[in-house]
């Protein structure tokens, strides 16, 4: 075709045009190669550490053909096996109509076909007529099979190949960007999941680009010009807005001014709108610190001086109820950006006091469906944690919040449209949807297809 050109062969090749093929959006053959060739490949975000807090308690993770059974077997050990009994292949856990994943807590797991039992760490401790196979059951094939378990972030991570790198490699640099912001101490306010009508890529590059904000999320125009950069990071990448004019770079994600505004009254506007129709991205202490500005501060105060009296008054407050953020150097906020996408299909939208997480993975081998998975997490006043379950939502803004509404409105849309004749394929923006592009680029490494290629 005239418009694609040769395939980027660096990272580099990036910050130039590129086209995106079709085929991983939409191709069934391509879907199906997906398992072997990616998903058992990879680290993955299983859960949450406090999810399992105590001996015994577990919870299950799928992916596509894989169940997974994660298991604290000990006050610090945790475990993974396959979901499957040895003997003849029937999960020893099933997943409750309807459920994200199962969740509980048991001394041992036990098939319910033919009764094998195991214990936490995995070892058969109860086999009927054992006899029977003639002394040829040994460990090795009545044990569970183990599946390589790690912990980053307050999470839990899983990988099915059992040469893989090591889970602080491959999380380089995005684990050391994120280190100072302590995430693995902020708990989960809200979590929600559904089964949406588009691949799991067109779910998750609704949200790992500023591109898009002015169009999509138009009542957010009046607080300033949203426009952001995204950089490839390796197999992972980060985006963040790019500095107003009159702002230090390591402000820029935190205030919107628009022109002429009054940044008091903005700042407030800004944070009672994103609280009321987006659920996300503040906390109840940042939106009563920011209504308060105007009685605390004279007019006329320039933006980043409303904007340092707001983070430090909030900070304050929630010092005072038994709440301490991280205290981060404003040269690393700044290079850290608003959000990572951890490849292949996890983003982490972080700050010092709450963050928003995204992910997505393939339902069966449809290429036009995903799961959908969106939680909130902020700190809490040690033991005034919530304890939430994962509940199931369609995708309307009426389950979800008005603002995740809109970006939805876009996923089935999209995946239908890319399946036109007339659609050539994805065209990102250079600089502001790399991390689109970064994707696609260390996808076809693993898939050995769908690289991007240069846009003549």
């Amino acid at each position: 075709m005239s418009d694609r050109g040769k395939i980027v062969e660096t990272v580099e090749d990036l910050t130039s045009p590129v086209v995106i093929p079709v085929d991983a959006y939409i191709s069934e053959d391509y879907a199906r190669a997906e398992r072997d060739k990616l998903w058992r490949k990879v680290w993955l975000q299983a859960g949450r550490i406090e999810d399992i807090p105590e001996p015994g308690d577990f919870i299950t993770f799928d992916i596509l053909d894989d169940s997974l059974l994660i298991v604290r077997s000990g006050p610090d050990t945790i475990q993974a096996y396959y979901n499957v009994c040895p003997h003849r292949g029937r999960k020893l856990v099933d997943i409750p109509e309807g459920a994200r994943n199962a969740r509980g807590r048991r001394p041992h797991f036990s098939c319910a076909y033919h009764g094998w039992r195991f214990d936490l760490e995995g070892e058969n401790i109860h086999l009927l007529y054992k006899e029977d196979w003639q002394g040829q059951l040994t460990g090795g094939c009545t044990n569970l099979s183990k599946v390589n378990v790690d912990t980053w972030g307050g999470w839990i991570w899983i990988n099915l190949d059992p040469d893989c790198e090591p889970l602080r490699d491959y999380l380089e640099p995005a684990a050391a960007m994120l280190d100072p912001f302590e995430l693995q101490n902020m708990r989960c306010r809200w979590r929600k999941w559904g089964i949406f009508d588009c691949n799991w890529k067109v779910a998750l590059e609704a949200f790992n680009e500023t591109y898009h904000v002015q169009t999509t999320h138009p009542e957010f125009n009046k607080f300033g010009e949203f426009r952001g950069w995204a950089r490839a990071q390796g197999k992972h990448s980060n985006i963040g807005y790019d500095a107003p004019k009159d702002m230090d770079e390591n402000q820029q994600a935190k205030l919107r001014v628009g022109s002429g505004a009054d940044p008091r009254i903005s700042t407030a506007e800004m944070q009672v709108f994103t609280w009321e129709n987006a659920n996300t991205n503040t906390t109840q202490t940042l939106v009563d610190a920011s209504l308060r500005l105007v009685d605390e501060l004279p007019e006329g105060t320039p933006g980043d001086q409303v904007l340092k009296h707001w983070l430090e008054s909030a900070r304050r407050d929630d010092e005072a109820r038994g709440v301490i953020w991280p205290t981060v150097d404003l040269a690393h906020v700044g290079k850290s950006g608003t959000a990572w996408q951890i490849f292949p299909n996890f983003q982490i939208g972080h700050s010092v006091n709450n963050m928003l997480c995204y992910s997505a993975r393939p339902l069966d081998s449809n290429p036009d469906k995903c799961i959908f998975e969106g939680a909130v997490y902020q700190l809490y006043p040690k033991g005034e944690e919530p304890e939430t379950e994962w509940e199931f939502c369609k995708a309307t803004a009426e389950e979800w919040c008005y603002v995740l509404g809109q970006d939805f409105g876009n996923m089935a849309a999209v995946q239908q449209g890319m399946k036109s004749g007339g659609f050539k394929g994805t065209m990102p923006n250079p600089y502001m949807e790399r991390s689109t592009a970064n994707l696609h680029y260390n996808l076809a490494r693993y898939m050995g297809s769908g690289a991007p290629r240069k846009l003549k």
